[in-house]
This record gives structure tokens, sequence and C-alpha cells, in this order.
């Protein structure tokens, strides 16, 4: 396997690491979008969050928050942005999640990418409906 992230969490490849135990490594984002920009990996190789085992979500994820809780009074944010994507605009392969530094005035807006609202309540509902059907399956 060619992943940059197992790479890291192996020790392989060179990363400023911010945290590392028995389920997570955390190391710096090359190129942030802030300086603070963190990436949190799961150690063993998972492509999307659905990828992730059942029983490695929550400790996962409590390691996520620990790590968004150490930007925002390490760096004196006001506060964060916790993110991740599953393959669409996934740049490695490897299940991580972006926490970044945020503060007033800082320049994002909201997510990256333009909102739109749903045409009319009924598109809504059929969204929504749609969703619960999945989540049913």
């Amino acid at each position: 396997m060619d992943c940059v992230f197992c790479a890291v969490v192996a020790g392989e490849e060179p990363a400023h690491q911010v945290l590392d135990d028995e389920v997570a490594v955390a190391f710096l984002d090359r190129r942030p979008l802030f300086p603070g920009h963190v990436l949190v990996v799961p150690r063993a190789h998972h492509v999307t969050l659905a990828d992730l085992p059942a029983t490695e979500v929550g400790p996962f994820f409590l390691r996520v928050q620990r790590v968004a809780t150490a930007v925002e009074h390490g760096l004196g944010a006001a506060g964060s942005f916790v993110a991740a994507n599953n393959r669409i605009s996934q740049s490695v392969p490897h299940l991580h999640v972006h926490v970044v530094p945020r503060n007033p005035q800082d320049g994002l807006r909201g997510f990256f990418w333009p909102r739109r609202r749903y045409p009319d309540e009924a598109g809504a509902a059929e969204v929504a409906a749609r969703l619960r059907e999945a989540l049913a399956d």
C-alpha cells in the first residue's frame, strides 16, 4: 500500500505530530488554512468514515475532540472548524479529520463552498424522507 498517512503513522514519513497514541495520530497539515491546522488520522488504514469500524468511531472522535480543544486553548483561537471529506476532495485516501483554528474575521466564510436553499418545503421534505429511508436500511 502506498499511503502517505500510513507512512506518517509508521514513522516513515516526517510530520509535526501533536498526538500519537494507540488509536490515532494527529499532525500539522503541510498546507494549512491557518497555523495550527491539524489532521487527525486513525492508526489503521480506513479510506472513509463509513469504513471505520463502529467500535473505533467513539475512541477516534474522542481524539478529534481533544485535538480541537488543544487547538483552541493552545493557540488562543476563538473556535475551530472540524471536518472530514469522504472520497470527494479527499486528497489522501485515508480517513482524516481536519481541525482548523478559527477566529472572527479570519477570512473563511462558514463552509468553503456556496450554500443554496431548497427550492421549497416539498423539496426539503423529499430529501429528508430519502435520508430517513436510507437510515432505516
